[in-house]
């Protein structure tokens, strides 16, 4: 596999104006997405944010350094041509929702399950007047349609860059109802995240930790915060 990567060329990184909102420039020309279609934000927040991106760069680009870039290119190469399908896989998490699937055992699971996850459900029927239904153990359960339809209405007042945030919380938390009350505001991200790492924290309980695992979760975690900040920026 080629290690080529592109070389920096430029030395001066700037915030401008741009129609929509804001965009960055390399000495003086403008920043543009995979698709070749100017990186317009909207909010100078986020632009600065990309800027000190590019501005990091040191002899060669490493995109991996790059979130906040590759969400913006995500929002306006993808999300703006295909957010219908996008919902579509959101809402299907709903359906499914980590919170509604309760272990059966042991006790002390069950307990601390309901004990954190309950409060969602709660917060969801209090602002939206929807309750999904829990299941226990491998039984699948069928929410109501109309529940599904209220919560999707959740995406419509948002914009393709913050359902590009949006997106990433709901699926790598595997919750779209996690990701409702961090858009409402009602749990910080950190408390989000742990909330969706229930049953991998038991587990760790029981059986002790594994570094390479421990590994893969901080990458999902700080990919989880940085959907947070994107939504928020957005």
């Amino acid at each position: 596999m080629s290690d080529w990567a592109p070389k920096r060329f430029w030395k001066n990184v700037e915030v401008v104006p741009a129609e929509g909102g804001f965009t960055v420039t390399l000495d003086g020309r403008n920043v543009r997405t995979p698709g070749k279609v100017l990186l317009s934000v909207p909010t100078e927040q986020m632009a600065r944010h990309i800027a000190d991106e590019w501005e990091a760069q040191s002899e060669k680009v490493d995109p991996r350094t790059m979130p906040w870039t590759r969400s913006a290119n995500s929002a306006i190469d993808k999300l703006s041509v295909q957010r219908r399908e996008v919902e579509d896989h959101l809402i299907g998490y709903a359906g499914t929702d980590l919170v509604c699937y309760r272990a059966d055992g042991p006790q002390g699971l069950v307990a601390r399950q309901s004990e954190s996850w309950d409060p969602i459900l709660d917060m969801m029927q209090k602002t939206f007047g929807v309750r999904l239904l829990t299941t226990s153990g491998v039984m699948p359960v069928t929410q109501s349609p109309e529940s599904l339809e209220v919560l999707r209405n959740v995406m419509s007042a948002m914009s393709d860059f913050a359902i590009t945030g949006f997106h990433d919380i709901v699926t790598l938390s595997g919750s779209y109802l996690i990701a409702v009350s961090v858009a409402l505001e009602a749990v910080k991200p950190e408390q989000a995240w742990d909330l969706s790492r229930i049953d991998e924290e038991w587990q760790i309980e029981q059986w002790g930790r594994d570094e390479e695992a421990d590994a893969q979760a901080e990458t999902k975690r700080e990919a989880f915060l940085h959907a947070t900040r994107f939504f928020n920026c957005a």
